[in-house]
């Protein structure tokens, strides 16, 4: 009943034995936890993990270029592989400005400002940063990339997702980007930064599926502000697969409201399942590479059929995998009336994240 979803799907180099995958979630729980949690979601039966967030350059946190790090990563990646599931590492640099927001540390800490008003002061100073970024500092980072997708190899991960919101998204964005160089003014001059970035990878690991989140900023009404317009697409597609993408993650774009990427059941505008999937729609259009759906997505049947339907190659769900890991098990026993299926109450997840407690779920405890 479920063949679609459940047969194997081939990305670049890359075969998964099925067609659920588990988005980059940051979980914001400590590292037993965090392991124990990619290991109940391999078990149950996805994929492909994508583990969030791996930077492109060392930063102030453990990264696959300390010692520390790497171990860990390669401890993860094991623990994943030996319950059957491929690993790929969301290739992410940050735009947020960490020099300029010191100064608004008191102010958090003595809850002057919320999360939310602190997320918009972030969003604002992306502009300014990559704006002001100087040219040999851009080019370090862009080799960046090629020296993390090296690491990333020697790690063990089976794939790369390049992010494609953050400072990928930001340079390739009208309403960030306001560069007078060779990265700003014209589409293609603010692709370049994220052109060059999958380029150097491509050389690093020419033999690595490379997977892009392509981030789409909608304008009526308007949600989301890095990434691409929907009418950008058509000149976009084409350039990123000839820079060595195998396939697209299509989501919004994000510097937004979170409640926006991650919308909840009540959201004025992305209430339904498989909201995003009309970017997918737009996406199909300019590509034969495989693409991949995101937006609420709980139910096997409505999955099953848009994907029959053509509209989505593969899926990836975070919430619902984090409420039911054994979503897969249970579609491949024929159990579906025993998945617990996500509420979209953001609760637990992004209200745990908020309280600073992790990413947890109303069901916890229940399965």
């Amino acid at each position: 009943m479920y063949e679609t979803i459940l047969e194997p799907i081939t990305l670049g180099h890359l075969q998964l034995k099925n067609k659920v995958v588990f988005a980059p979630t940051t979980m914001g729980l400590k590292k037993e936890a965090y392991f124990k949690k990619m290991e109940d979601i391999a078990k149950g039966g996805v994929s492909l993990i994508i583990i969030g967030d791996v930077d492109a350059m060392p930063s102030l946190k453990p990264s696959l270029y300390t010692k520390k790090g790497m171990a860990d990563y390669k401890e993860l990646v094991e623990r994943i592989h030996a319950h059957g599931a491929k690993v790929s590492a969301q290739l992410h640099m940050s735009d947020t400005n960490l020099k300029a927001m010191i100064k608004y540390i008191p102010a958090v800490l003595t809850k002057k400002i919320t999360e939310e008003e602190l997320r918009v002061i972030v969003n604002k100073e992306a502009k300014r940063y990559i704006n002001q970024m100087p040219i040999k500092k851009v080019q370090k980072i862009i080799a960046g990339f090629g020296d993390a997708a090296l690491l990333i190899e020697a790690a063990g991960f089976d794939m790369i997702q390049i992010h494609g919101d953050r400072m990928c998204g930001s340079f390739s964005s009208a309403l960030l980007n306001e560069r007078e160089d060779v990265f700003g003014g014209t589409l293609e001059h603010r692709m370049k930064f994220a052109l060059d970035c999958i380029a150097e990878v491509k050389k690093a690991v020419p033999n690595m599926a490379i997977e892009y989140k392509l981030a789409v900023r909608q304008t009526n009404p308007c949600y989301g502000k890095a990434g691409f317009t929907e009418q950008e697409l058509k000149d976009v597609v084409w350039r990123l697969e000839n820079a060595g993408v195998d396939c697209f993650h299509v989501a919004l774009a994000n510097h937004g409201e979170l409640s926006d990427t991650i919308p909840p059941k009540n959201h004025p505008y992305f209430s339904e399942e498989g909201c995003f999937l009309k970017f997918c729609d737009m996406v199909k259009l300019y590509t034969q590479r495989p693409v991949c759906g995101v937006g609420g997505l709980t139910n096997p049947d409505y999955i099953e059929q848009q994907c029959k339907q053509g509209r989505m190659d593969y899926v990836a769900m975070s919430r619902q995998l984090i409420a039911d890991p054994n979503w897969v098990r249970k579609v491949e026993r024929g159990e579906v009336q025993q998945i617990f299926k996500c509420l979209r109450c953001n609760q637990k997840c992004i209200g745990g994240m908020k309280a600073h407690q992790g990413v947890h779920c109303i069901y916890e405890g229940r399965k």
